[in-house]
């Protein structure tokens, strides 16, 4: 047999028609539409960005009253000009990441990743050029505090934001958890900075900055758990099925 008479025979298979049963067809279509419900649109960006933005504030604010403004208290005018403008800048920065994480098909202006670090080295810069008292009274129990007590604030932070943005979708949920958590950890940030009076340099750049790369870790962390289930999940039911399907014929 030559070539040409295969390609004949090819070409001839692939223009017959092939019939479908139309009851197979009105079956599949009845069993789509029967699983088909109304969405309510998402809101705006600016509106979910914004909300994210109060939740952190609100959070971080909350925290503070019950704790005390003692930091804040302290701080020389200079301190709170270039501090506070530089987390609301960073807040911004993360609540339109988050949202834009949880909206397929969103422009992203700055990758997850990017985001964390060049978050942490500015504060680090701003805390470097304004604190200069490099004494460590204390250096690890009470930075250690400070820590944790910023991990804690960020907890609800990043529940009242999963809450706000559920309806999303995360088509990468690893950058999506960074994301979050990044947020989180600043309104952790926010927090110390409002409640924390020990004003020693290596303690604000080292345990205040590091909420934010440990809570982000964890949010990725986190998100990368639920994601393998889900992936694990939808694989053990596409097994079921397979395995329960009754035979032909």
């Amino acid at each position: 047999m030559k070539d040409k008479e295969i390609d004949e025979i090819l070409k001839q298979t692939a223009q017959a028609p092939h019939d479908v049963d139309p009851t197979l067809l009105d079956r599949v279509a009845n069993s789509i539409g029967s699983s088909l419900r109304p969405v309510r649109p998402l809101p705006p960006v600016w509106v979910l960005t914004g909300a994210l933005i109060l939740i952190c504030v609100a959070v971080a604010l909350g925290g503070a009253a019950r704790a005390g403004f003692y930091g804040i208290q302290r701080m020389s005018d200079l301190e709170r000009a270039l501090i506070f403008p530089a987390l609301g800048i960073l807040v911004w920065l993360a609540a339109s990441a988050c949202v834009k994480e949880m909206i397929p098909g969103s422009r992203h202006r700055v990758a997850s990743g990017t985001l964390l670090g060049t978050g942490c080295l500015s504060l680090l810069v701003v805390f470097a050029a304004l604190f200069h008292d490099y004494r460590t009274v204390e250096f690890v129990s009470a930075g250690v505090v400070c820590l944790v007590v910023g991990l804690l604030i960020a907890t609800p932070a990043a529940l009242l934001s999963w809450l706000l943005l559920r309806r999303g979708f995360a088509v990468n949920p690893v950058a999506a958890g960074l994301a979050g958590g990044t947020l989180a950890g600043l309104a952790g940030v926010v927090m110390l900075e409002l409640h924390c009076a020990n004003f020693e340099a290596l303690h604000i750049m080292v345990w205040h900055t590091a909420v934010i790369p440990v809570s982000a870790a964890i949010g990725a962390l986190l998100a990368w758990r639920l994601g393998s289930r889900s992936v694990s999940g939808a694989r053990g039911g596409a097994a079921t099925d397979q395995t329960v399907a009754p035979p032909r014929g």
